[in-house]
C-alpha cells in the first residue's frame, strides 16, 4: 500500500511529517510518496538522520499557506504540495492523502478534485475525539455550515460504516446533537434530521445535549458544520484548561509533587487519551478516494497514526461500503 503525504502542510513541516512518515514505514511497511520541495525533504531529512527508504518525493516548489483561500489548490496553487497530493490520487499513484494543511482548501480539494462518492450531497470532515467511553466521531467538524437534513442523514450513514468498518465498534449508536432530548427540540433542520434517523435503519439513539457527548452516550454525533466546529473547539479548549490546571495542581507544591508521583501513570494514560494525537487524523467523509485531514500542529506520532488509520480505512474497502449502504 502506498500513502501520499503532503510533507509541507502544518505547523511543524516538513520535519515532524517526514519523522511521522519514517515511523510508519517501520512500524507498517507501508510505502510514502511525499509531496513538496524534494531539496528541502532531502536536506532535511540528512540533518536529522531520518532515513527515507520506502519514500518517494514528488517534487514541487509551491506550498498552500493557512492564507490562502480554499479555492487556491484547484486553481492559483494547483501545483503545491497539496494540489499535487490530490492529483496523485486521482492518477492511482497513491492509495490515499494525508495533509496536514489549510482545512478549507483540503475539503475543496476532496470534493472537487478527488469527487464525490456518488448520490454524497457533501463530504464532511469527520473528526474522532475522545469520550469517557472510548472516542467517539463528530460530523461535520467544519466541512458544511449550511446543510439540509438529507446531508446530515447522509453524513450519520457514512459515519455509521467508518465507526464499525475502521473503528471496530459494532452497531454503532447516532446521536443527534440539539438543545434538548425530546423529538420536539431544536430548528427546523433537526427535527426534520430526527425525523429521517428515527425511520432508518441506524442504531439511532435520539438527540444528545452538549453536556452529554463527552459522556460517550453515543458513538456518533451529527450535526450541521457550524455547531460542529463549535463543538470541537470548546472541547479542544476545555481539555487544554483542565491539563494545564492539573499540571499546576500537582507542581505548585511538595505535597503536590509527591502526590504526582504516586499517580504518575494514571496522569498519563489521561492525558494520551485526551491527546489528538493519538487518533491521527480526520477522515474526509463522502470523497470518492481516501482523503485525511491531521491536526495543524501535528506532531511525528500524529502523522504516524494518522497513516494508520488510513491503512485500515483502505483495508476495510469502507468507500464501497459507505456507497453500499446509500
Amino acid at each position: 500500500m502506498k500513502i501520499i503525504v503532503d510533507a509541507f502542510g502544518g505547523d511543524n513541516a516538513p520535519l515532524e511529517i517526514i519523522k511521522g512518515c519514517a515511523d510508519a514505514v517501520q512500524e507498517f511497511g507501508v510505502d510514502i510518496l511525499l509531496t513538496g520541495k524534494e531539496d528541502v525533504i532531502r536536506k532535511t531529512a540528512a540533518e536529522n538522520g531520518i532515513s527515507l527508504d520506502k519514500m518517494e518525493i514528488e517534487n514541487c516548489d509551491e506550498v498552500i499557506t493557512m492564507h490562502d483561500s480554499a479555492e487556491s489548490v484547484l486553481k492559483a496553487k494547483k501545483d503545491s504540495s497539496m494540489g499535487a497530493g490530490f492529483r496523485l490520487l486521482n492518477e492511482g499513484r497513491g492509495d490515499a492523502f494525508i495533509s496536514a494543511g489549510n482545512s478549507g482548501a483540503l475539503c475543496v480539494g476532496a470534493t472537487l478534485a478527488v469527487k464525490r462518492i456518488k448520490r454524497i450531497k457533501r463530504p464532511a470532515f469527520a473528526p474522532v475525539i475522545p469520550s469517557e467511553t472510548g472516542c467517539l466521531m463528530l460530523l461535520d467538524g467544519g466541512a458544511n455550515v449550511d446543510c439540509r437534513p438529507e446531508m446530515l442523514f447522509q453524513f450519520a450513514v457514512m459515519a455509521s460504516v467508518y465507526m464499525e468498518r475502521v473503528m471496530k465498534i459494532p452497531n454503532p449508536r447516532i446521536g443527534l446533537a440539539n438543545v434538548g432530548s425530546e423529538d420536539h427540540k431544536g430548528t427546523e433542520l433537526y427535527r426534520e434530521t430526527y425525523a429521517l434517523l428515527k425511520d432508518s435503519e441506524l442504531n439511532f439513539v435520539g438527540n444528545v445535549e452538549g453536556r452529554d457527548i463527552p459522556a460517550g452516550v453515543c458513538d456518533v454525533v451529527v450535526c450541521d458544520g457550524f455547531t460542529g466546529n463549535m463543538i470541537l473547539k470548546t472541547y479542544e479548549g476545555v481539555a487544554a484548561v483542565l491539563m494545564k490546571q492539573i499540571k499546576s495542581i500537582f507542581s505548585g507544591s511538595v505535597k503536590g509533587k509527591l502526590a504526582a508521583a504516586m499517580v504518575l501513570k494514571d496522569l498519563k494514560d489521561m492525558k494520551n487519551r485526551f491527546d489528538y494525537n493519538t487518533y491521527g487524523g480526520a477522515p474526509i467523509l463522502g470523497s470518492s478516494k481516501p482523503v485525511f485531514k491531521a491536526h495543524g500542529s501535528s506532531k511525528a506520532r500524529t502523522i504516524k497514526n494518522a497513516i494508520r488509520l488510513c491503512i485500515d480505512y483502505v483495508n476495510a474497502d469502507a468507500i464501497n461500503e459507505i456507497s453500499s449502504a446509500l
